[in-house]
């Protein structure tokens, strides 16, 4: 009996095992059983070194692929900018308390780029969970990547995920031609753009801030997970940026919500439901964090109608739209929610006269594979590029929340501290979840803040960073590190230049960091002939949409002309490099075309010398400003520099404000020392030493003695 007792023990063990390795199984991506629509094929990447000019810079990746009964070689660079640095996940408790969370998002194993020899192919992989998983388009076929489970030998499996076959029934967006049509009355195309020749239309960079909205029955699907249903919302991302980095435009993640405990919408079809979630977006989401687009991912099924948005509305309170997300077909979502984003992008759908050079389209009304856009989209785009002015601005997560919140991570006023989350405050030996400090706490955050204390007077918080910045000292009696000061415009830095808003500008520096460290400055000849010009390789600015050529009196001011290059650096794209040889002078130079939001490399900076005693400003040589300021080296006792601020910043050992004691350096930055400063400027003042008032035989006035002994009085107090 005892035996018959160990085995059934021993069985029902297996069981559970058995049953919990199911489980575990069953949340891993099925990648060695799945079905797929198209046979796979097994490959192994294999590392190899960048053949390519552009990926032999830093941070390209390259890889050898054999699918589709040939090599290919993959190259990808990391995309940093998918998630907004202060990225906030939403969620909410039993009770129905909205949580707000930080989490740690790995950010570096994102990747996009192209295949080797084909121009039009497109990369979207990531490698953050072992393994390569996303797509390649080459030859207008799309394939999906994925690792082989289990293998030993880092196997992968790819498949075609467009299929030959036509659907009776297609599935499609939502949007009825009828709906576009109202929707787009007001606006208008211009007729010129709907031309055959599309692809290399000259975009300019735009930025779109999106919120990512998934439901409870996607977070149910995911078995409650919630890693997982972030996983699958990086993929989808990442799948978006491929395809809307071939506009120009940059897709920034800046919160992702996941409704745990209900939907807070609901609706019997696309159309309602688009319409419910707006108005909650509206009344909700818009109120605590702003954004340029919300779309919400379902997990519901809709017959044949894959998800819908309204047309042009982005930057607007309808700007929103709503995805059905079944299954673990995330390319396909991925393709559904780049449609209907580019719905709020204002493109309707590819008409009879619209083309990619493929059979469909982004904006075809049914479901397809293709990541490209058509020149009716493009000729949409431009339209609203010109009309949306927010699409301009680059992420900014200052300006994306509105209320001052106990628990949000940022030190708001009345607060001493904020530890974030309850989960990350109960860890924080420094800060309580009320936003108030432990006992015996002296501070929680900040650079001059170690172990809940402060920092010792002159310890070292900022690095000079530059010629022309200055450094700063903590203070001893608060948290946070000085303002960040530098030299004051017009102080002479390296052998010719100035300094000017915190740069060194010197022409030699400007043209190596074009041509690399060998180059220098080219022969005024150059500056001559070329800054004349009045084009996009010589000019001094731009005034009403028209280059303008520089005055002779200015050509210093132009565009930057370079000598000795040895090697042509890769730059971004709508970049040119020149070269012209005039009287035996070699002229290097770079274009820039005036529309791009891009920094321009080649323009002279304010503040570069331009002869004896004159600097550029503003594209004009002017003699060197004499900003009115007392300070001075004088001013400074010799032991300091005036900075931005015409304040002395004292060298280490001096103490501010006229470095005239001993000290830990650096700028008074607190309220009591500009109160003392008014009176310490009196040429009269007694209180001064070593003879920078010897030669006054005034003395200060009753009244001005007694404000100066209130102050003492006070300054004693404070400290």
């Amino acid at each position: 009996m005892a035996e018959l007792k160990n085995m059934l023990y021993m069985w029902i063990t297996v069981l559970q095992l058995w049953f919990e390795l199911s489980l575990c199984l069953s949340e891993w991506p099925q990648t060695g059983q799945a079905q797929y629509e198209n046979p796979p094929e097994v490959v192994i990447p294999l590392k190899v070194a960048g053949t390519g000019r552009e990926t032999k810079t830093r941070g390209w990746l390259s890889y050898s692929l054999y699918f589709g009964g040939q090599r290919h070689i993959v190259h990808m660079k990391a995309k940093k900018l998918l998630i907004s640095r202060r990225f906030s996940v939403f969620t909410y408790t039993d009770k129905g308390d909205l949580l707000e969370d930080w989490p740690y998002i790995q950010n570096d194993c994102y990747y996009q780029g192209y295949v080797e020899g084909n121009e039009r192919s497109m990369v979207a992989i990531n490698t953050c969970f072992g393994g390569f998983q996303g797509t390649i388009q080459v030859n207008d076929i799309q394939y999906e990547i994925k690792p082989k489970i289990p293998s030993n030998s880092f196997e992968h499996v790819v498949y075609k995920t467009n299929t030959e076959e036509e659907n009776s029934h297609p599935l499609r967006c939502a949007l009825t031609e009828e709906e576009i049509e109202n929707q787009l009355k007001f606006q208008q195309n211009d007729n010129f753009m709907r031309q055959s020749g599309y692809e290399g239309w000259w975009t300019h960079r735009a930025f779109l801030e999106l919120i990512l909205i998934v439901d409870n029955q996607r977070y149910n699907y995911r078995h409650r997970n919630l890693t997982h249903v972030l996983q699958d919302v990086f993929f989808v991302l990442n799948e978006i940026g491929k395809i809307f980095a071939a506009i120009d435009l940059e897709i920034n993640l800046i919160a992702v919500e996941v409704w745990t405990t209900q939907n807070f919408v609901s609706g019997t079809n696309t159309g309602h439901l688009l319409d419910k979630f707006c108005d909650w977006k509206e009344g909700r989401l818009d109120r605590r964090i702003r954004s340029d687009a919300a779309h919400l991912l379902i997990n519901q099924n809709f017959g044949m109608f894959l998800g819908k948005a309204y047309v042009g509305g982005v930057c607007m309170p309808y700007s929103c739209g709503v995805e059905r997300l079944l299954g673990e077909n995330l390319v396909a979502a991925s393709n559904t929610v780049a449609h209907e984003m580019s719905h709020g992008l204002g493109m309707a759908h590819d008409g009879r006269y619209c083309s990619c050079g493929q059979r469909d389209c982004i904006m075809a009304p049914a479901q397809n594979p293709s990541v490209k856009f058509s020149n009716c989209s493009y000729a949409s785009l431009v339209q609203t590029y010109r009309q949306k002015h927010c699409l301009r601005l680059p992420a900014d997560s200052s300006r994306l929340y509105k209320f001052q919140l106990c628990g949000n991570g940022v030190i708001d006023d009345g607060e001493e501290c904020d530890c974030g989350s309850k989960k990350m405050c109960e860890t924080d030996p420094c800060c309580l979840a009320n936003c108030t400090l432990t006992a015996g706490s002296e501070c929680a955050s900040g650079l001059c803040c170690k172990d809940c204390h402060f920092l010792p007077s002159g310890t070292l918080c900022r690095e000079q960073e530059n010629h022309c910045d200055l450094p700063e000292w903590c203070n001893g009696t608060w948290p946070d590190c000085p303002d960040d000061v530098f030299m004051i415009d017009g102080s002479p830095c390296l052998d010719t230049g100035y300094c000017y808003e915190n740069r060194c500008n010197d022409r030699d520096k400007q043209c190596q960091k074009i041509f690399g460290e060998k180059a220098r400055n080219a022969n005024e000849t150059c500056y001559r002939h070329i800054n004349t010009k009045g084009d996009r390789s010589g000019n001094c600015g731009v005034y009403t949409n028209r280059y303008v050529s520089c005055r002779i009196s200015d050509i210093l001011c132009g565009r930057v002309q370079c000598d000795n290059v040895l090697n042509i650096p890769v730059l971004e794209e709508h970049y040119s490099i020149h070269w012209d040889r005039i009287n035996d002078f070699n002229c290097w130079g770079t274009d820039f075309h005036w529309g791009m939001s891009a920094p321009d490399l080649g323009e002279i900076k304010d503040g570069t010398e331009c002869g004896e005693g004159h600097m550029c400003l503003k594209r004009k040589c002017v003699p060197k400003p004499t900003w009115e300021s007392e300070c001075s080296p004088t001013y400074c006792n010799l032991q300091g520099i005036c900075n931005n601020k015409h304040h002395c910043h004292c060298n280490y050992g001096w103490s501010p404000p006229f470095c005239e004691l001993q000290g830990y350096g650096a700028m008074a930055f607190t309220l009591k020392s500009w109160l003392l400063l008014p009176f310490l400027r009196l040429p009269d003042l007694f209180l001064r030493v070593e003879g920078i008032c010897a030669a006054s035989d005034n003395t200060p006035s009753f009244s001005q003695q007694i404000v100066l002994i209130l102050l003492v009085g006070f300054l004693g107090s404070e400290g």
